[in-house]
């Protein structure tokens, strides 16, 4: 019997206040990671209706100057001016950063030099071959309608654009495969003097027709293009922002469990955020390797133990390899300590603020070790696949 069902994933744009956080708190990393890579940082931002908290904890030689930091972010994402409701220039920035327990570092910098996991935690990667990223096609189409967003924003294709903005995607499967697009949502923070009528038309024809392919595009979609009718007071001014509170936007639009940590503004010792990327990169090379067409692979860590305390895969009844034996060859193939999954994917690198918007995953081109396929012949000499 044929299986028929929607799914929907949501993205949100830069100037949306969560997404403001996490950029904050990673160019922060950024910045001190660059200068100190052996720094431990664990950053969280705080927007609200004209100020700014930046809290947390860090061990590091290097002095960084949060506040011009943090304006300089909200100056980029484009709140330049207070008619917008926030503005970088006015905005009160307070610095409440602490430095980190010596109870957490003792367990993470080990005697003889062993680097422990920084936290206990569950972390779970995912790929499926339903789109050439190998990643879910409603978490990616909502990705490209938010950044599309921000883009004619910035260039002034549609100048009365401002910037927060949220999209959704929902997508008709027939037999797990995408077939068609059912209904796109698309929220945007706009001018005050622009007219429904010209903002909805504007959306359709620069943003969703110009980033949808043209094999999904037909006269059945449902959009809903600012439902409400009026999106004026928006950013920070509409809502507050904080630093993880978007974890399903930045991972896989809900088509995989989340262990619940989230990623910005932790430097790679806090396996929330490394042993995630290496559960991205552990599924995409399996993907790729044809082992299964979708995986789903769960890791666990214990606060200061080198290796991992559990891996679990998943293949959804995709593959002919038992998953014992697939859990086999990731242990075997991968360094899934802290150390080595920090050596595998390059980690140690300011590259941490341009993953703040627009996911972690799925994005290729763009210096993600994460996102790399370049253990797909291990794999297959494993199994002794066919390429």
């Amino acid at each position: 019997m044929s299986k028929e069902y929607i799914f929907t994933s949501e993205s949100v744009t830069e100037g949306h206040p969560d997404k403001m956080a996490d950029q904050i708190s990673d160019a922060i990393l950024d910045y001190i990671i660059e200068r100190d890579p052996n720094a431990r940082v664990a950053c969280e931002t705080l927007l609200s209706n004209g100020f700014c908290v930046i809290a947390g904890e860090l061990k590091t030689e290097t002095y960084a100057p949060m506040q011009e930091i943090a304006r300089e972010v909200i100056r980029e994402i484009g709140y330049t001016d207070a008619a917008f409701g926030f503005d970088y220039r006015s905005a009160g920035i307070l610095n409440g950063i602490g430095e980190q327990s010596l109870d957490i570092n003792q367990g993470v910098d080990q005697v003889g030099g062993e680097l422990g996991a920084g936290d206990q935690g569950l972390m779970f990667g995912y790929a499926c071959s339903e789109t050439p990223e190998l990643m879910p096609l409603p978490i990616l189409l909502s990705h490209k309608i938010t950044a599309k967003l921000a883009e004619v924003r910035k260039n002034n294709t549609v100048p009365f654009l401002r910037p927060d903005g949220k999209a959704q995607v929902s997508v008709k499967y027939v037999d797990n495969k995408p077939v068609a697009i059912d209904t796109i949502v698309v929220s945007t923070q706009h001018n005050d003097d622009v007219s429904q009528t010209i903002l909805r038309q504007a959306i359709i024809t620069e943003v969703i027709e110009a980033v949808i392919p043209s094999k999904f595009l037909n006269d059945e979609i449902t959009y809903h293009i600012n439902p409400t009718g009026r999106f004026v007071i928006g950013g920070p001014q509409g809502d507050a922002g904080l630093t993880g509170q978007k974890i399903i936007v930045d991972t896989y639009g809900g088509s995989c469990p989340h262990g619940g940590g989230a990623f910005s503004g932790k430097d790679p010792t806090k396996v929330d955020r490394s042993a995630a990327y290496a559960m991205r990169y552990v599924a995409k090379n399996l993907v790729a390797a044809g082992v299964s067409d979708k995986i789903t692979i769960q890791i666990a860590y214990s606060i200061g133990v080198v290796q991992p305390v559990s891996i679990m895969v998943d293949a959804h009844g995709g593959s002919k390899i038992e998953e014992s034996k697939i859990e086999a060859c990731v242990r075997e193939l991968f360094d899934l300590s802290p150390a080595g999954i920090i050596k595998e994917l390059d980690l140690l690198k300011p590259i941490y603020k341009k993953t703040a918007v627009y996911g972690h995953f799925g994005r290729e081109n763009e210096g993600f070790r994460w996102e790399m396929t370049n253990r797909v012949d291990e794999i297959q000499r494993y199994f002794q696949l066919k390429k």
